[in-house]
């Protein structure tokens, strides 16, 4: 399995980390970047997170990796999904209108998003997560989580 595929597969298990740690205010994630091994998460927050909540995140993001559980993807009807899983499944940027058939990521009662990228079959596969750099941008209140896999 490439590298890609489990660095993106951790996107989502640290975005589940950040929403139980920082709360429902941290849940819209502005932008994702993956490259091999690393990536970077960034929600809009209004604040730095204390280094005891950092290590929290990355402790939870690494459990639901040990519970191995399975990651479900699920292709529907776009009102069908947004029926089914409401505006959680959406980021801060939009779907285009023109896309009538939506792949939505379910890590059940962990994280939910519309996502057409590649996925692992389970937590498990993805490896050690590991937080190396966080940034938080005050004038745009962006928080920026850069990890690796390891």
């Amino acid at each position: 399995m490439n590298n890609g595929v489990r660095t993106h597969t951790a996107l989502h298990v640290v975005k589940g980390a950040v929403v139980k740690v920082l709360g429902e205010r941290a849940k819209w994630t502005a932008s994702t970047y993956v490259k091999g091994n690393g990536g970077v998460l960034t929600v809009k927050f209004d604040r730095k997170p204390t280094p005891e909540e950092i290590a929290e995140i990355e402790r939870l993001a690494n459990e639901k990796v040990n519970e191995n559980v399975p990651i479900n993807v699920y292709e529907l009807p776009r009102e069908e999904a947004e029926k089914r899983f409401g505006e959680d499944m959406y980021d801060l940027f939009p779907v285009p209108e023109g896309v009538k058939t939506l792949k939505v990521v379910v890590i059940e009662g962990w994280n939910v998003n519309a996502c057409s990228k590649e996925h692992t079959k389970r937590t498990g596969e993805i490896g050690r997560i590991k937080i190396r750099k966080i940034r938080f941008r005050r004038s745009k209140e962006l928080l920026e989580i850069g990890f690796d896999v390891l």
